[in-house]
């Protein structure tokens, strides 16, 4: 192994060939669920079954991926995961975490890295769960409108050729909203 300082960005399916290179695996197949979670079960996630079910089949003996959390949210499911995995004579390589399970380091490293995804996971459904409960008792969700006047004078000062910076600073707004009043202008004119 490499240091992180090394080991060249993976973006792609030729940076993963050269990280294969440098430590000696033959690549077998590339495995990928696009625009589906890890929090979705195996049935939803075809890719991650196929590499399930070629690692059953004996076909792979290390796994290597982004992160950790490509994998699964849940820790039940990461260990779940890594206990079939080990019985199967199966180590996992997570190229952002710099884990490899083959040691015991690394497999201690991936638990606690899975703790961290599921208490991220829970925080996540918990704020969700919070909106919801405030919005039945009637609570306005999402950002403050910005008064018209407001959005009259940030258009005036742009007018003027005043910068976005120094437009928030002086109606004492965030740049994030005069951002949104100009793309909003900008698409009522185009239109």
């Amino acid at each position: 192994m490499f240091p992180p300082a090394a080991r060249p960005p993976i973006s792609s399916g030729a940076s993963w060939k050269a990280v294969a290179a440098r430590s000696r695996w033959q690549i077998v197949r590339f495995y990928e669920d696009a625009g589906i979670i890890g929090a979705k079960g195996r049935g939803k996630r075809h890719g991650f079954d196929r590499l399930l079910k070629d690692a059953t089949a004996r076909k792979v003996n290390v796994i290597a991926a982004w992160s950790v959390d490509r994998l699964g949210h849940s820790l039940q499911d990461l260990v779940d995961f890594l206990t079939e995995l080990q019985a199967l004579g199966c180590d996992l390589y997570f190229y952002q975490q710099a884990l490899d399970t083959s040691t015991p380091s690394g497999q201690g490293m991936f638990q606690m890295c899975g703790v961290f995804a599921e208490f991220e996971r829970g925080m996540i459904r918990e704020r969700v769960n919070a909106g919801l409960r405030a919005k039945a008792r009637g609570s306005r969700l999402g950002r403050r409108p910005v008064k018209l006047a407001v959005e009259a004078h940030i258009r005036e000062l742009h007018d003027e050729g005043i910068g976005i910076l120094k437009i928030g600073k002086t109606l004492r707004v965030g740049t994030s909203v005069v951002q949104r009043v100009l793309e909003a202008e900008a698409k009522r004119q185009a239109a």
